[in-house]
């Protein structure tokens, strides 16, 4: 990427120029929301303006037209991951959401007694859901720990599957320490059983080529306002054998074919997981975040990300005194989670955030993977495509400066 063509990308996010604390912001919280181009904002203000109507349920032409959009964004999805068709695309509020219907609806079907494989690098968002549906179903959880770089050990992966096992839902890759799971060879073992498997991919998608029929997996879930696009907009990609057995996880309009007091069958898919009226205006917005990340590349912004990442990691090793990194796997993504001194991590993201850096601190949605570290938090800097040399330097020379209040 050349210099030029770094600052035409980073133009089309006019937050970036604001100021905090007085200094130039370095924004550097990525993995928690990424900023969003004019691109989609600008769509987002057309759409409202010009082709706001509900969906599916009009013969008008303004509702013609906003059907054609958002069926236009599930095309473009399908795309992107490489799904076998859009009707294995299913629009959720979120990651969250997408994995709490799988779990809802897929725990339909298992029997008790049944155990769920998970790691111990989830997300709270790929724990819970899974929690209550063990509580209600009568089933149990089964835990992969990680060693000390946060690399899953794959040995007690496999060891953990028997003839009880219904399920293995694990992260691409994980939001606190960077780590790149093998996502395809374990559902090729998990496959191997004859177990489904969900991979969280709220984290892939931002990063890394994903392509769902070659990881292989049932089930992949992510979420719009990670990756340039819209708030509450996420994705469940699903494989129509499970879909078509699962029943619905919500009711409602929109996903049924006939109502009557004896009883309702349900529409086809994708709809019948889609109750109600979708946010069709950001959904069809998404759009132009896919546009962007064409556009710019994901190999581009992989390869950029990855500079960030060594140039920075390098550099606070180097630098700074005190500093622990917590995630330090051979196949990371940009996320850099630290520890300085004996300083809570809210107090290191306090002082930061008065030098105009922006940086995430605490557990970060994963309280089990900070047992398995002992330890209450992190601060966790996180990139995307728009970062730069400069944000690192301004991140690291901040750290430097405030390192010896947290000693």
């Amino acid at each position: 990427m050349t210099e030029k063509e770094f600052l035409d990308i980073r133009r089309r996010f006019p937050i970036l120029e604001r100021k905090v604390a007085g200094r130039d912001m370095v924004y550097l919280d990525n993995a928690a929301t990424s900023q969003t181009p004019d691109s989609v904002v600008d769509e987002i203000a057309y759409l409202y303006r010009h082709t706001k109507a509900n969906v599916h349920r009009g013969v008008h032409t303004v509702s013609q037209e906003a059907t054609d959009l958002q069926e236009e964004a599930r095309r473009k999805v399908a795309r992107y991951i490489n799904a076998p068709s859009p009707e294995e695309v299913i629009f959720t509020r979120g990651t969250t959401e997408s994995i709490n219907l799988v779990a809802y609806s897929m725990g339909q079907l298992f029997p008790a007694g049944g155990q769920i494989i998970l790691t111990v690098m989830e997300h709270h968002a790929n724990i819970v859901p899974w929690q209550l549906m063990a509580q209600r179903r009568g089933l149990a959880i089964r835990v992969v720990d990680i060693d000390d770089r946060g690399v899953l050990d794959q040995e007690q992966y496999r060891s953990l599957f028997n003839e009880k096992t219904v399920m293995a839902a694990f992260c691409h890759v994980s939001n606190v320490l960077g780590t790149v799971n093998p996502v395809k060879e374990m559902t090729a073992f998990a496959h191997s059983r004859g177990i489904p498997v969900l991979v969280d991919g709220a984290q892939g998608t931002p990063h890394l080529p994903v392509d769902v029929q070659d990881i292989g997996c049932d089930f992949y879930a992510f979420s719009s306002h990670k990756m340039y696009g819209p708030c509450g907009i996420g994705v469940l990609f699903g494989r129509r054998e499970w879909l078509e057995k699962m029943p619905p996880y919500q009711g409602g309009g929109e996903m049924i074919s006939h109502v009557s007091f004896s009883g309702t069958t349900f529409a086809e898919l994708p709809f019948k997981f889609e109750a109600g009226t979708p946010d069709f205006v950001d959904i069809a917005a998404f759009s132009k975040a896919f546009d962007f990340i064409e556009e710019v590349g994901i190999d581009t912004i992989a390869a950029r990300e990855h500079e960030l990442l060594e140039y920075t990691t390098r550099r606070l090793e180097n630098e700074v005194e005190g500093l622990r990194i917590y995630g330090t796997a051979p196949h990371k993504s940009g996320v850099i989670s630290f520890l300085v001194g004996k300083a809570h991590p809210y107090d290191t993201g306090l002082l930061l955030d008065k030098l105009g850096v922006e940086v995430r601190t605490g557990h970060h949605c994963a309280q089990p993977l900070m047992e398995r570290f002992s330890i209450p938090g992190t601060v966790r800097a996180s990139f995307a495509v728009y970062n730069s040399l400069r944000d690192c330097d301004a991140f690291v020379d901040a750290l430097k400066r405030i390192a010896p209040m947290l000693q």
